[in-house]
């Protein structure tokens, strides 16, 4: 998220879900927030906090707005430190899957197992360089630990939107290709369509500006195989 942009779980997810609409796509595996892979476990919120934001509702602690920022700060950080440890499990001799040890997590964080047990049970953060360290030994970046929870969900929610729009811009394109006869490979004759111009173009512009850019490139495909239709028809005829 670029900085000065607020956090919009609710907007994120609703253009995600138009376009899974435009796409024919069901939502609830895409934005399903349970188990491993869904956006709690991505995010690093608890289940009853993804619900809450993706209905526009805030968190209690928001709510009441009470508490020292800098110890919301550090409980936070330590919370999803202990959430890690708890969802990114190892697999065990046995073939089950088991948590990684204070002492393994250490290792790869660069301290030491009583440090790292004092910190969980004072709920004091680290400091930056060994919250990172800790975050890059879960295959996570420091922002995981230290966003706040709408910045949290929405960071996982942009990647879905992301995904989605690289692949739909993809299937619009291939389809006027193919519509026009042209080849993926841009070879002689070939047409690059105004897809491939606006896959580069989506780069650049604001998420809220994507949706009209789809659009339109819905509208063209669609005038496409109209006049297709048209030409084949009066092919047919004469």
């Amino acid at each position: 998220m670029s900085e000065g942009t607020a956090a919009d779980p609710v907007g994120t997810a609703q253009r995600i879900n138009a376009l899974l609409e435009g796409a024919g796509l069901d939502s609830r595996d895409v934005l399903r927030v349970e188990g491993e892979g869904g956006l709690s476990y991505a995010s690093g919120l608890p289940v009853e906090h993804v619900q809450a934001l993706l209905r526009g509702e805030p968190l209690p602690q928001e709510a009441d707005g009470e508490g020292d920022a800098t110890e919301e700060r550090h409980r936070r950080v330590v919370s999803r430190i202990v959430f890690l440890r708890r969802t990114r499990l190892r697999a065990a001799p046995d073939g089950g899957r088991r948590a990684y040890s204070l002492a393994e997590i250490a290792v790869g964080a660069g301290t030491s197992a009583q440090w790292l047990d004092k910190l969980i049970k004072t709920g004091k953060a680290p400091n930056l360089d060994h919250a990172a360290g800790i975050a890059s030994f879960f295959g996570e970046s420091i922002e995981f630990l230290v966003a706040e929870p709408a910045e949290a969900l929405d960071r996982v929610l942009q990647l879905i939107h992301k995904d989605l729009l690289e692949k739909t811009v993809a299937r619009q394109d291939e389809d006027i290709r193919r519509l026009r006869g042209t080849r993926a490979d841009g070879s002689a004759g070939a047409d690059p369509g105004v897809v491939a111009y606006a896959a580069r173009a989506l780069a650049e512009v604001p998420d809220d500006t994507a949706q009209p850019i789809i659009a339109l490139i819905e509208s063209i495909a669609r005038r496409s195989r109209e006049e297709r239709a048209r030409e084949n028809a009066s092919g047919g005829d004469a």
